[in-house]
């Protein structure tokens, strides 16, 4: 059995693994790895909003205890981004590509930069009411993955497949620290101030935070950085001229 002291540095350093293995093996997909795990890892400066009052885990110096930061979120935070973004193209086979100008002048896009900052609004208006802060984080998520479906709609079908793709690969890891820290979900999170409400044994927040994180990461790329996803193109050998 794992020393629950340790568990939160291994388990969130385990989410490094798949990502190193995927940007080793897809150098195309590499720069948006790298730019969204950058993107989502300041997030982890967040935890002070979350420990103690969703969960309390005993971390690296005991930092989260002592100031609410530590250094598992940002590992966290950055491994999450680095693959939710491009999940959904590698099991698909699919790339990136530049969104036509055609598309990009449609109306609809004249609300593109309230559209991309709706989950951050949502999120400061919420956060403030008397509620744990996963349920503002979740909806957040779930409000930015619909705003940009409707200023999107090519990303409707990957939005909702990216979701629960991301929620598949989420359970696994949930799975991977029961077995590895028994017990360590039932002492950490603050079961008592949730729903109470469990799937699979795990709590259901946890659940809908892998859900709407896949639904709004994985076409957030594309929609900041006007791309869409299309199947990928075989590279086409090099011809050398004989003499």
């Amino acid at each position: 059995m794992l020393p629950f002291q340790y568990t939160w540095l291994i388990w969130s350093s385990t989410f490094l693994i798949p990502w190193i293995a995927l940007f080793v093996a897809y150098p195309h997909h590499r720069r948006v790895m790298w730019r969204s795990s950058l993107a989502t890892m300041p997030f982890g400066l967040t935890e002070p909003l979350f420990v103690p009052e969703y969960w309390n885990p005993p971390s690296l110096f005991s930092l989260a205890q002592q100031t609410g930061f530590d250094i598992e979120s940002l590992i966290f935070c950055f491994a999450i981004g680095g693959i939710g973004v491009v999940l959904y193209n590698i099991i698909t086979g699919q790339q990136f590509e530049p969104l036509p100008r055609a598309e990009r002048a449609r109306r609809r896009h004249r609300h593109h930069k309230l559209v991309l900052a709706s989950p951050f609004i949502v999120f400061i208006v919420l956060v403030g009411l008397p509620w744990n802060a996963i349920y503002p984080g979740i909806i957040a998520m779930a409000v930015g993955a619909a705003a940009s479906i409707w200023c999107r709609p090519d990303l409707k079908r990957k939005t909702w497949i990216g979701g629960s793709l991301f929620l598949a690969y989420y359970v696994v890891f949930l799975v991977g620290l029961e077995l590895m820290a028994p017990g360590y979900i039932d002492q950490v999170w603050k079961h008592d101030v949730l729903t109470g409400l469990h799937i699979a044994g795990f709590p259901i927040e946890e659940i809908l935070f892998a859900f709407t994180f896949g639904m709004y990461w994985t076409g957030a790329y594309e929609h900041v950085a006007w791309n869409r996803a299309a199947p990928a193109r075989p590279s086409r050998p090099v011809v050398r001229e004989g003499r």
